[in-house]
């Protein structure tokens, strides 16, 4: 089972764009969106109607809630519905060899839309929220900085994921970045090899994406931003 996890589109259609047509090209099994289609460039309805036309499941990020500046004010009336109605998290549950896998899906992360899990948060903090949530991987965004971190927990291991940011990435790699978790027949919490991690990197026409901000009335600063990737 080879699954697309990506995150933070932020309205950058020439990066959705080049996500898409390397999802194409690696033929997976299920795409999963975990929030922010919005925000920070002027393609917010292109990005969602592209979405919902291949019928992406998504859950709603901290910038998909708001309504409010130039960035928001682009979205269309029934996109916000469509925005408005996105659940906040998705669980996915596998039995495979003989072993039960849960993976959980949020946007910052289970407690709130608007937590950062990065990956130097306390291992104890993030090990009860795995719990709390009855989550063997744990997949998030919103930090735009990509990772895979791994905990034992007695017999077991979790796995965290940041998917990193297709639109806006801030780990210093302009390329959009996307996660490719592939799942095994002898996948287990108890292996943790048996879980196979990808951050695909790709590379997009950033000069459209800083070229549609500087046309706009959105601060030239967020273009720079996207040339930094920070």
């Amino acid at each position: 089972m080879k699954i697309a996890l990506f995150s933070d589109v932020h309205a950058n259609l020439p990066a959705f764009e080049a996500f898409l047509a390397a999802i194409d090209r690696q033929q997976v099994d299920a795409i999963y969106c975990l929030g922010d289609l919005i925000g920070y460039n002027i393609w917010p309805n292109e990005v969602i109607n592209e979405l919902r036309s291949r019928g992406i499941a998504a859950i709603r990020g901290n910038h998909d809630l708001k309504n409010s500046g130039y960035a928001y004010e682009l979205v269309s009336e029934q996109n916000r519905l469509f925005l408005a109605t996105l659940p906040a998290h998705l669980r996915l549950e596998y039995q495979l060899n003989n072993d039960h896998l849960t993976i959980v899906m949020a946007h910052g992360s289970t407690r709130s839309v608007n937590e950062y899990v990065l990956e130097d948060l306390e291992e104890s903090y993030v090990l009860d929220m795995m719990k709390e949530a009855k989550a063997d991987i744990l997949c998030v965004g919103h930090s735009h900085k990509p990772y895979h971190r791994i905990i034992k927990d007695g017999d077991n291991f979790r796995h965290i994921i940041n998917t990193g940011s297709v639109g806006k990435p801030k780990d210093g790699n302009r390329k959009a970045c996307y996660v490719l978790l592939t799942l095994y027949e002898d996948s287990s919490s108890m292996h943790p090899d048996t879980v196979r991690v990808e951050f695909i990197r790709i590379p997009y026409d950033i000069d459209k994406a800083v070229n549609g901000i500087k046309g706009s009335p959105l601060p030239d600063d967020l273009a720079e931003r996207l040339l930094n990737a920070n």
